[in-house]
């Protein structure tokens, strides 16, 4: 790769040190700009010494991202945030700290941007999280008309906030959520008896994809200059709705629970308590964001345009499960 110094924001986060551990492979002096240095250290053994420099930048100070944009050649923008606080809002990440690197990236001299945004950003989404998302990719490319903009689905890896967390659950509870259910109905057959329909389609329909997927997207996207001024989706190479995403954790950790089905409406009910926790495991505006199904369009460009074959959930998750098994990984021994 010819971009001998990157920028990354948010590089010690989930994508990011995937990321940042594939730069730094890839010979480049990687800054790693982030709110708080100290939980950055553990990617400098990444790299030879002093390749990887973590340093102190919230996007919300211009002249921290100014000084942490200056002298590289690429600048990846991976900040995001999943629920708002009462110090940051979507609008104050999504929206104005995607703007802030852009035009300070622009301000520097930059030869490549790359913008991580979201399947589903769009300015009409009943979501506030996906409209301010799409506010960021139009302040970006605004501000840098040739910045990449990369859409991933759900990502999936080691450190995940998805499979992680419903397994998690699955080991402390009987049931697990199915999210965007609707009512039970009665079907009715032709000649057998009726059944009552719990799942309907199974609830809202995903596309997981592989963390370091992602990761060599974006490597990708750096080398080669026809990506600029395109935006990428990035999904797994299946769709699953949230039953059968449930059904997929409960089969790797090899336990029985209850899929409970959860319509919208009691969603909402739910998130309206929950949200008021420090860390909300679900929000008002989650519930928004699942109304709308996370998958690639039929015409966007995609992994397989940028020469990347997707990798399977069922391939990765056995890396990371096994610590949600009944007995770890003797569970999975014995059953081999």
């Amino acid at each position: 790769m010819a971009h001998r110094r990157v920028t990354v924001f948010g590089g010690s986060g989930f994508i990011g040190r995937h990321l940042v551990q594939r730069l730094a492979a890839d010979g480049a002096t990687v800054r790693v700009a982030v709110r708080d240095p100290e939980r950055a250290l553990f990617l400098k053994p990444m790299g030879d010494v002093g390749q990887i420099v973590p340093m102190r930048a919230d996007l919300r100070d211009e002249a921290r991202v100014s000084a942490a944009v200056a002298g590289s050649q690429a600048v990846i923008n991976l900040v995001g945030i999943l629920y708002e606080t009462r110090h940051h809002g979507f609008a104050d990440i999504h929206y104005r700290g995607a703007e802030r690197v852009a035009q300070a990236a622009r301000a520097a001299g930059v030869e490549r941007l790359v913008q991580v945004s979201a399947i589903g950003a769009g300015p009409h989404a009943p979501s506030a999280y996906a409209r301010s998302k799409a506010a960021g990719e139009a302040a970006v490319l605004k501000a840098f008309p040739e910045a990449t903009i990369v859409r991933p689905s759900v990502v999936f890896g080691p450190e995940d906030d998805f499979f992680n967390r419903f397994a998690a659950l699955a080991r402390l509870l009987p049931a697990l959520p199915v999210f965007g259910c609707g009512p039970p109905k009665l079907v009715l057959s032709g000649a057998g008896a009726p059944r009552l329909e719990l799942y309907g389609g199974g609830g809202t329909k995903f596309q997981p994809v592989y963390v370091g997927d992602v990761a060599e997207a974006i490597m990708k996207i750096l080398g080669d200059p026809a990506t600029q001024g395109k935006t990428y989706q990035l999904g797994g190479p299946r769709l699953y709705s949230f039953k059968a995403l449930m059904e997929l954790v409960l089969r790797e950790i090899g336990r029985r629970r209850f899929l409970v089905p959860v319509p919208f409406f009691v969603a909402e009910i739910q998130a309206a308590f929950l949200g008021l926790l420090p860390k909300p495991p679900l929000t008002r505006d989650q519930v928004r964001l699942l109304k709308s199904d996370n998958v690639v369009p039929d015409d966007a460009l995609t992994l397989a345009d940028l020469g990347i074959e997707p990798t399977a959930a069922e391939v990765i998750l056995p890396t990371y499960m096994d610590r949600f098994r009944p007995h770890g990984r003797w569970s999975a021994e014995r059953q081999a």
